[in-house]
């Protein structure tokens, strides 16, 4: 990679298509990590999820000790999520555009200055929430373009597997950063916890920049857009996209079953402030061990049969909190359903197979800020409930709403696939 390469999108000159990227056949994770390119979208996504995971616990634990509202403790650890579908119906399609490089580094540029904000000490809670809010737009647009670029940079082969990487990684730096936010909050302020975040967010600034080439843009097929990004064209492709019925069941399962067990979590605090950290690495320890087993050791006709006993696994533990069990029992419930998460990735597959090329990063996009904003909702439902029943009966309810949706809407997840000749999704 030439040293310059972070200067690259300064020039006015068209961008250089990068090279093929290496062959990863059926080897495994190291051979993704060979593609240096990879290797850079992967360390700023692992920095980026580590500073995300410090900030959405500092922020919960300042504003419980401040408000002591289990509504405004869950809306403030998943709100940014709420504006991701902001950005899913206005600018997604930045992330097809012909500088995918340069917006994503941007894009980055403008989280860290907001992760930053949020370390002012005195800063009024109206304003942190404000920060949220445009911290969660840009971030939908950030998602779409890392995506984009990641089906630039791995072979079609290799996605799954370098997805399913993404995904062990992030459940693996959220139990570590818990953990560590934990800590440090026994020894920092909130405030000084904001500040780590905002310098690692500003390494996976450095990491993008320093290793991934600029992309020309995929050529417009017959029937979309040129190559313009905007409205226009963001909701030209989001209503081709939800228009399709395959597409639609899809992103139905990966949207609504997650957010809502997402909403579980947002309630540890406030049903357990003191283990609320347990919980919440249990949660993640169990997504990073069912990523890693249905990543790398399941193959794709496996994991599209396993998917719906993943997405009942993803609630029913949860059932249990309706005992009020003890909190070794909870953790251990929690740990399980974590492993439930994994029944994205041949979700994901599946909706890839069903989106033309040109379009491909504005629909990743649209999917992630989709889920990411039923994450808000699902949040933002616990904590409206919580109110009236409590933390435990409402997560009971919530994970059987989940169960619910998921039973309902499997048929339409069998059509889906059924249409292309492939193995149905369990």
């Amino acid at each position: 990679m030439p040293s310059d390469d972070a200067s690259a999108d300064a020039s006015a000159s068209p961008p250089v298509p990068a090279p093929p990227p290496a062959a990863i056949g059926a080897t495994g994770y190291r051979a993704l990590l060979r593609n240096r390119e990879f290797a850079g979208l992967y360390a700023g996504f692992t920095l980026t999820v580590a500073a995300s995971t410090l900030s959405g616990f500092a922020l919960g634990t300042l504003v419980d000790d401040r408000t002591g509202s289990p509504f405004l403790t869950a809306v403030s650890m998943y709100g940014a999520t709420f504006a991701t579908v902001l950005g899913a119906l206005t600018l997604m399609s930045v992330a097809d555009g012909k500088r995918p490089r340069r917006t994503l580094v941007t894009l980055q540029c403008v989280s860290l200055a907001g992760v930053a904000a949020q370390a002012i000490p005195g800063l009024p809670l109206a304003a942190r929430f404000g920060l949220l809010l445009v911290l969660g737009f840009f971030q939908s647009l950030g998602t779409g373009a890392r995506m984009g670029l990641l089906a630039e940079v791995v072979p079609a082969s290799a996605y799954a597997l370098a997805r399913s990487l993404m995904n062990i990684t992030s459940g693996g730096t959220a139990v570590l950063g818990y953990a560590v936010g934990a800590l440090l909050l026994r020894h920092l302020s909130p405030h000084g916890v904001f500040a780590v975040a905002a310098v690692l967010t500003g390494l996976g600034l450095v990491a993008v920049a320093t290793t991934v080439r600029e992309h020309s843009t995929r050529p417009a097929g017959p029937g979309h857009p040129g190559p313009r990004p905007g409205l226009r064209r963001t909701w030209a492709v989001n209503a081709e996209l939800l228009s399709h019925p395959g597409r639609h069941a899809l992103l139905l399962n990966l949207w609504v079953p997650n957010g809502l067990i997402v909403g579980c979590e947002a309630l540890f605090i406030s049903y357990d402030s003191e283990h609320a950290g347990l919980l919440l690495a249990a949660g993640s320890a169990g997504m990073l061990l069912g990523d890693l087993t249905v990543g790398r050791l399941l193959t794709a006709d496996r994991r599209r049969r396993c998917a719906f006993a993943l997405r009942l696994l993803l609630a029913v533990p949860y059932l249990l909190f309706a005992a009020g069990p003890p909190t070794s029992v909870a953790a251990v419930a929690v740990f399980v359903a974590g492993a439930g998460f994994a029944a994205t990735l041949p979700l994901q597959e599946q909706l890839l197979a069903l989106t033309p090329d040109p379009v491909r990063g504005q629909v990743q996009g649209v999917e992630s800020a989709g889920r990411m904003t039923w994450q808000g909702i699902g949040a933002a439902l616990a904590g409206g409930v919580a109110l009236y029943l409590g933390p435990g009966p409402t997560i009971t309810a919530l994970a059987a709403l989940s169960i619910t949706v998921t039973v309902l809407s499997r048929p339409f997840v069998v059509r889906a696939s059924s249409t292309r000749g492939e193995a149905p999704i369990g």
